[in-house]
């Protein structure tokens, strides 16, 4: 009976919350882009003073990861995330073609309904927060239950800060009885305009199934290839910086290491020099029973552990000091574990005679699961490079950076975003790293410049020619066409009577 009576009051919960939404987002609508600004910059302003809590508090809670990395992701997605949109036009006139007289004027798509993941709940809420009132939309989350306290405490100071500035009551929100019902109930209400999910897989289907669209940054199994004109020195110590940052939480980071042939020996030593373990076939077997429940979903117990911490759970002897554990593999499938993504320091490793053949095992790994998200390939070969950046079911192709911050735009000049799109294979309408100019409608304005006799005065001139007799045969075939399209119409009228 709670249980019933929990579900029913998140469901009139969301309706309040979609509701009060709605109005607020009819007054904020109103606001040029400087009034929209000057409430992001002071909400930026204020959750940096709390980064570093913030990645404590949301450690501490769900367990997962390293607070350090966390408070690194915090500020990235605060104050290195508003240097970028600070200055952009979403709202209102926002281009204007004087030439062909057009113009595009930016119009937010109303309300959204957020749902970030417990591995970035911090940086996730804050980053879809900001670019929500950037872009002049309500939001709406509904926080995931792993890391409901934190997400809470985040919006609780972004909800200050933003009303201090003149955000209207409402405009940013959150389920506070949290419950799959309400959650439901806020992607299903009338007046949501779009869904915008960073992880929760479970509830991808209900999205896709509310007639909303809905911008999904799902799971990553994105594989590293190094190619061998690469800098092995400085690929391996990418893809290792990348796979312990956060302790391998980060959508975009490598799963795979696909390495040619001639070069393989030199990138096994290079990865042992950096605190690689390179695991028996037994041990491999060992590790692998931790990675998913009976029901085939991913263990929580695993998720942004250490090595060394995977290594004491699985019985696995390890030196002091090793980052990564991996495990030499031969196919690719379902049913293997290493061949999947995993959420902690771990990665597989392929061997393959050519580039050719390693671009047909990152494709196999791709399509096997998550395809639409992210691919690295380290090497100095442009031609080979442009070969894998044609050819991969990917949203984003990485080069010579690591791709847990190359992917979210920290160590590249893609989007800073915590919401990488996988386009429609990955069930979402957007490959895009998400910005706030995927959270508005382009009003197209064209004025006037030609009339239609314009458009008429080749016809006419035809006629003229016709008409006099010095039509050329091509004419001929023309005005026989026509008559032959006449006669068919009417034979099909005739019919119709």
């Amino acid at each position: 009976m709670h249980r019933i009576d929990n579900d029913l009051l998140s469901v009139q919960e969301a309706r309040i919350l979609v509701e009060n939404a709605r109005e607020a987002q009819k007054i904020l609508a109103a606001f040029p882009q400087e009034k929209l600004d000057k409430i992001v910059g002071h909400m930026t302003e204020t959750v940096c003073k709390y980064a570093r809590e913030l990645a404590i508090m949301s450690h501490e809670e769900t367990g997962f990861g390293k607070w350090q990395d966390k408070f690194v992701k915090n500020i990235f997605a605060s104050d290195f995330l508003y240097m970028k949109i600070r200055d952009m036009k979403v709202v209102g006139i926002i281009g204007e073609d004087k030439e062909n007289k057009t113009l595009d004027i930016g119009v937010p798509v109303g309300v959204i309904v957020a749902l970030p993941p417990s591995t970035n709940p911090a940086s996730t809420t804050i980053y879809k927060a900001l670019i929500a009132i950037k872009s002049g939309n309500a939001i709406i989350f509904s926080p995931h239950p792993k890391a409901k306290k934190t997400i809470a405490k985040v919006l609780d100071i972004l909800i200050r800060a933003a009303e201090e500035s003149g955000l209207p009551r409402g405009a940013i929100g959150y389920l506070r009885t949290l419950a799959v019902d309400g959650t439901v109930a806020l992607m299903n209400h009338k007046d949501t305009a779009l869904i915008l999910i960073t992880g929760v897989p479970k509830l991808v289907r209900a999205a896709n199934t509310s007639g909303k669209p809905t911008i999904y940054g799902g799971p990553g199994n994105g594989p590293a290839f190094i190619e061998r004109s690469a800098d092995i020195k400085k690929a391996v110590t990418d893809i290792i910086a990348s796979r312990t940052f956060d302790n391998g939480i980060v959508s975009a980071s490598e799963q795979a290491i696909v390495a040619e042939d001639c070069i393989a020996h030199e990138v096994r030593q290079e990865l042992r020099n950096n605190g690689a373990y390179f695991m028996s076939g037994q041990e491999s077997v060992q590790l692998s029973k931790l990675f998913f429940r009976p029901d085939d979903s991913l263990n929580p117990e695993i998720v942004g552990k250490s090595a060394i911490e995977l290594a004491r759970q699985s019985g696995i002897c390890v030196p002091e000091g090793t980052k990564v554990l991996i495990s030499e593999q031969n196919y690719v499938s379902p049913t293997n574990p290493y061949s999947r993504e995993k959420l902690c320091p771990v990665l597989a490793f392929y061997v393959e005679k050519d580039w050719m053949n390693a671009c047909e095992k990152c494709i196999e790994l791709l399509i096997n699961e998550s395809r639409g998200h992210t691919l690295v390939i380290h090497s100095r070969n442009e031609n080979v490079i442009r070969e894998f950046a044609l050819k991969k079911p990917v949203s984003r192709v990485l080069v010579n950076t690591p791709a847990s911050l190359g992917g979210i735009g920290a160590t590249t000049n893609l989007f800073p975003a915590l919401t990488l799109g996988c386009g429609a294979v990955g069930s979402g309408f957007t490959s895009d790293n998400v910005t706030p100019m995927n959270l508005i409608n382009i009003r197209k304005v064209g004025y006037g410049v030609r009339q239609v006799e314009d458009i008429t005065k080749g016809l006419q001139a035809r006629e003229v020619v016709e008409t006099s007799g010095t039509h050329c045969s091509a004419n001929q075939s023309s005005i026989e066409s026509t008559y032959d399209l006449k006669e068919l119409l009417e034979k099909l009228l005739e019919q119709l009577k």
